[in-house]
């Protein structure tokens, strides 16, 4: 795995790189079928299921039914792969995930797009702030958020049959290219991307090239933070946490969600029991979303550099404080 990160942006949008990926996945093993709410033309899959009716399934927009569905297939032996946006892949099908996949122990991957200010245009009723939380809250799932296409590629080579319950949640718009070409990224490890000393800045999602940024403004302030891609929010790499806020004594977490249930919470989690030390957090605070540019909506909502730059800065503050009682 290569960290070849610039500032510049991935060659292809992840729709193009998500359709892609099915495709051949679903070309070298033909268990698994692929299941789409009516949008399999927003990520480059409609030619395929219209080659391969039997397995390239429109649920229409129907997300429960679309769950119900794969849930049968798991049980007599396919591996099904399903795809909407965030907010109707949590929200909308939530019963259905919990017991037919979930309590069941069907294994299926989810893949919900446009997760949180992603959502743009489509407004609040489509920004899945909580999608994380959701499934977080299901014992045994996984949870993915990513943040470049390679990383998009590698999780579902990883997921695509993996046994359980595996939920992705991907941007469909081009990212900020991350990492090399080919790069293997294991599910469930965190990846360093800098090193600092000051504090360790623990990002997920479009967040982490909004922390490679902050760490870069900070850098020419004289402050050195460590940056963590924990795309894997659950299960968390909890030795990856805990040595970096170990080495660091303050962490700040920057997720494209809500603060309650999400990388802030899985965090904290962890440290409250193992290592207290003074933790910050840019997300959404305990808000629905909106209409606007996803630039805007990152301003808005305070999800971007500047904010994580904030955060350090104050987190800094504290720990001085706390180490003069």
């Amino acid at each position: 795995m290569r960290v070849i990160y610039n500032g510049e942006m991935g060659a292809h949008p992840l729709k193009e790189v998500l359709g892609r990926t099915i495709r051949q996945l679903a070309d070298g093993n033909k268990k698994i079928i692929y299941l789409d709410a009516d949008l399999m033309s927003c990520i480059c899959m409609r030619e395929w299921a219209e080659k391969n009716p039997d397995r390239g399934i429109n649920c229409v927009i129907a997300e429960a039914n679309m769950i119900g569905i794969a849930a049968g297939l798991s049980a007599v032996g396919f591996q099904p792969l399903v795809h909407t946006f965030c907010a109707f892949a949590s929200r909308r099908c939530y019963d259905q995930v919990f017991l037919s996949c979930g309590y069941a122990q069907n294994s299926i991957t989810v893949i919900g797009s446009d997760p949180g200010v992603c959502a743009a245009f489509n407004g609040g009723t489509h920004t899945a702030f909580e999608d994380m939380a959701l499934y977080r809250a299901i014992p045994g799932s996984t949870v993915i958020d990513i943040s470049d296409e390679n990383q998009l590629i590698s999780a579902l080579i990883q997921t695509g049959g993996k046994k359980g319950l595996t939920y992705i949640r991907t941007p469909r718009k081009s990212a900020a290219k991350l990492y090399g070409d080919y790069s293997h990224m294991p599910v469930g490890k965190g990846i360093l991307l800098r090193e600092g000393k000051d504090a360790a800045v623990f990002a997920c999602g479009i967040m982490v090239c909004e922390a490679m940024k902050a760490a870069e403004q900070l850098e020419r302030e004289g402050i050195f933070v460590s940056v963590i891609d924990m795309f894997t929010v659950k299960p968390l790499d909890e030795e990856c946490l805990l040595r970096h806020a170990k080495a660091a004594g303050l962490v700040v977490t920057a997720e494209n969600h809500n603060k309650i249930g999400g990388l802030y919470s899985a965090v904290t989690e962890v440290l409250a029991e193992k290592l207290p030390v003074p933790v910050e957090c840019v997300a959404a605070e305990d808000c629905f979303g909106e209409v606007g540019p996803q630039e805007y909506l990152q301003e808005k909502f305070g999800l971007n550099s500047n904010e994580i730059v904030k955060k350090v800065k104050r987190g800094l503050e504290r720990r001085t404080k706390r180490s003069q009682k």
